[in-house]
Formats: C-alpha cells, sequence, structure tokens
C-alpha cells in the first residue's frame, strides 16, 4: 500500500551527496516496499498516488511515496543518500543528474529500463550522462512566463503573448504601478536559474559550456543584476522582503500570494498553480531581449525518475518508471502535470481529455516558434551548488542592498569558477 508522507523540513545541504560519495553506501538489506521521493504540492501528489495505486491494483510490488516542497527536497535527498537510505526511485532536475549520475547517487537503467514505446529521442538525450541512461524524461516543458489574467483585466492592460520583451516587463511595471494596488508586475527572477540560462542564451550564450566551464563574463553578470536592481528600485518587480516569502511552495508564490501578477514558470505548472489560485491563470513565454530575438527555450525535460543507486532492486524500481510512463491509464491520471508525455501513444490518448489549463500548457510547448534553440549540455555536476549556494545566496544580497551589482557580478563569476574548478579536479 502506498504511504503518504508530507513535507518535512531538513537542514543538512548538497554537500551530504559528496560524503555519500566519499563513504561508498552500499544498500544494507532489501526492502518489502519500493520507496519513492518527489517534489511538488498536494495536486502532483494526488495524481501520483492515484498512480501508484494503479500499479499496485495490478498485482505489482507496494511503493511508499513521500513529496516536499522544491527547497526541501534537495536537503533532503541528500541527507537520505549520505546516510545510505535513499530511495528506490528518485525524482531527478535536469541541472543535478550528472552529479547524482557522477557520484554513483543514481543508477544507470539501460540495461533494466524494458520496451519504451515510441518515446521522444530529445527526451531520452537528456537523460543521459556519459552515454549512459540515467533518468526517463516525465515529460517535456519548457520554462514559462506565470501570469495572473484577472491582475491584467483589472489594469486594462493584455496579457503578454510571446513576443513579449524585457522593455515590455518596463512599460507594464509602471502600468502596474500606476493602478496603485500594491501588485506588482512581476516577481524577483535575479536569482532564478532557469531565467539567467534564458537571457544568456538569447545573447549567444551559454550557462555552461559542453565542457563544463562558464558560458560567459563578470561584465554579463554586472549586467544581469543591474538590470534586475532597475527593476526593483523602480517598483517593476517585489522588493526583497516580500520575495523572501516564497519558500519554494506553490502556495507561497508571489501570484499564489497575489503580490505580482507574473513570474518565471515552467509550462507544465500551470495545472499545480491554478489549483491553488482562484484567479484564472495562464503562460506566456520568457521576455525577449529584443523584438524578434529567439532561440533562449528549450523543451527540456520537465523532470525524470532515476533509481537510486543503492537501491536492492533497480529492476523492480525500472519496472515502476516503464509503467509510470507508457501506460496509457496512468498517462490519463498524470495528465501535462509533469510536462507533455513522451511516449507517443500515452500522448495520443489523452489529449482529448486534458482540461483548459492542461490545453493550454501543451499548446504553448507546440507552438514556440522561434523561441525554441538547441537542448544545452547537461549541467556539470557542480551546477546544483552553484544554483542553490551562489546565484540565490548572492542575487539575495543584492536585493537587500548589502552588495552593489557591480560587485555581485565578480563576485558570482569568481566563485563559481572556483567551484566547477574543484568538481572538475
Amino acid at each position: 500500500m502506498t504511504i503518504r508522507l508530507g513535507r518535512r523540513q531538513f537542514l543538512m545541504g548538497s554537500s551530504a551527496l559528496a560524503a555519500a560519495a566519499a563513504a561508498g553506501i552500499s544498500p544494507a538489506f532489501a526492502q518489502s516496499a519500493l520507496r519513492l521521493i518527489f517534489w511538488g504540492g498536494q495536486a502532483r501528489a494526488d495524481r501520483t498516488y492515484a498512480v501508484t495505486d494503479l500499479y499496485e491494483a495490478a498485482g505489482n510490488p507496494g511503493l511508499e511515496a513521500e513529496f516536499l516542497s522544491w527547497n526541501d527536497y534537495w536537503p533532503k535527498l541528500a541527507t537520505q543518500t549520505a546516510g545510505g537510505t535513499a530511495p528506490d526511485i528518485i525524482q531527478m532536475d535536469y541541472r543535478y543528474i550528472v552529479e547524482y549520475a557522477t557520484r554513483n547517487a543514481i543508477a544507470p537503467l539501460d540495461d533494466v529500463i524494458g520496451d519504451l514505446g515510441e518515446f521522444d529521442a530529445d527526451q531520452l538525450e537528456g537523460g543521459k550522462v556519459d552515454g549512459q541512461l540515467y533518468g526517463i524524461s516525465l515529460g517535456a516543458n519548457s520554462v514559462a512566463t506565470l501570469v495572473n489574467k484577472a491582475a491584467f483585466e483589472a489594469i486594462g492592460e493584455a496579457v503578454p503573448d510571446n513576443s513579449w520583451t524585457y522593455a515590455d516587463l518596463e512599460r507594464l511595471g509602471e502600468a502596474f504601478n500606476s493602478a496603485g494596488n500594491g501588485m506588482r508586475a512581476f516577481s524577483d527572477g535575479s536569482g532564478t536559474e532557469p531565467m539567467l540560462d534564458n537571457w544568456l542564451r538569447q545573447r549567444g550564450q551559454a550557462l555552461y559550456t559542453a565542457d563544463n566551464k562558464l558560458g560567459f563574463t563578470a561584465d554579463d553578470m554586472v549586467e544581469w543584476f543591474q538590470m534586475w536592481d532597475g527593476f526593483r528600485q523602480k517598483g517593476y518587480i517585489v522588493d526583497a522582503e516580500t520575495q523572501a516569502l516564497d519558500t519554494g511552495a506553490p502556495e507561497s508564490s508571489m501570484v499564489a500570494m497575489k503580490r505580482a501578477a507574473m513570474m518565471p514558470s515552467n509550462s507544465n505548472q500551470l495545472v499545480i498553480h491554478q489549483s491553488i489560485n482562484d484567479d484564472e491563470l495562464t503562460i506566456s513565454s520568457y521576455p525577449r531581449i529584443a523584438p524578434g530575438v529567439g532561440g533562449g527555450h528549450y523543451r527540456k525535460p520537465s523532470m525524470f525518475f532515476s533509481v537510486g543507486g543503492s537501491t536492492a532492486d533497480r529492476e523492480a524500481a525500472a519496472a515502476f518508471i516503464n509503467f509510470f510512463v507508457t501506460n496509457p491509464e496512468a498517462g490519463a491520471i498524470l495528465g501535462v502535470e509533469r510536462g507533455i508525455p513522451c511516449n507517443a501513444a500515452v500522448r495520443e490518448a489523452i489529449t482529448p481529455t486534458l482540461d483548459e489549463q492542461s490545453q493550454i500548457a501543451l499548446n504553448f510547448v507546440a507552438n514556440l516558434g522561434d523561441l525554441v534553440g538547441a537542448l544545452p549540455p547537461s549541467p556539470p555536476a557542480a551546477a546544483g551548488e552553484i544554483d542553490l549556494n551562489l546565484l540565490r545566496v548572492i542575487s539575495q544580497e543584492v536585493a537587500f542592498g548589502a552588495r552593489s551589482p557591480e560587485d555581485a557580478g565578480k563576485a558570482f563569476v569568481e566563485d563559481a569558477t572556483a567551484i566547477l574548478a574543484r568538481a572538475n579536479a
């Protein structure tokens, strides 16, 4: 039977993962039920539990499942990995898959995953590290701007379409300020790694190169922090104290709290955010750096299921993952909450059944046009540390006035370069 555990907060950081690798952790005993861990809100949990119940009803092994918010998830997973108690099935993100794979915290799947049917080739490639398959994509998605339609209607402005720019963000910032209702146009995106990545890609640069180096300079980061600091000073985005209320849970987002009309998100997250918002929501692209400039977006594996490196039964864990992504009945339950299904038969079966928000998400990913560029290389092993412990921290220091954008840009590149050098040594 599925055991449904709620969120817990753990304090140990991502350094625990390195400790696990150094200790050579291996499974101590076989378990009677498979353990599954994933991040997300209650709506994702309800869908996931319905699929685990479906799997068990078919006579398969039982599962114990646990979900946490994004911010709580990675410290918890690192703690479990360090302690030799990592789950059998792990929800994995594109930015961390290299780190977990190279430290043997997740296991290769090539010889155990079985027939996935007609599965999107780009999504399979996204789950490979050094030519081996370590993650099965649970859906294709793209970065997106989450938009509160009612907030735009209230000030008489049209919801931005996929042609909108950062200059439009400034114009809308002025419009929301003039409305005087306390809502800002946008949340603070300065510490949002996907938004930085998108901005760099539009400029012909990259967050990381294929040889695990930074794809930009200190001057670029100074410009990035200056742009967002300018938005902040003019009141186009929420202030530092308000942004700090966002814990990573959908319920604490700036849109859910009605502090901002827009925020960076992902196409698949429209479903979960709509489930907790009374205002009607939609999605648009990230802003363009100038009219007609594209290439910043890409079809990203929304997330993966991976098999824990210390699992006692890789075959059983892989069998559940196969079922999760290829069974049409499971697909009908899951919808597009984790992204557009990668199995063609599942995608075809569920499309006519999708609700309005799910149809919006599907159509958004299918019609990005010139915004779409190539899938970037898998982030290096240290990408998680740079995102969590550097970009987010330094961006907050700028927001609270503890650093200037000029100092922040230089410090970020220096510290990120040092982190990458240590990881690649």
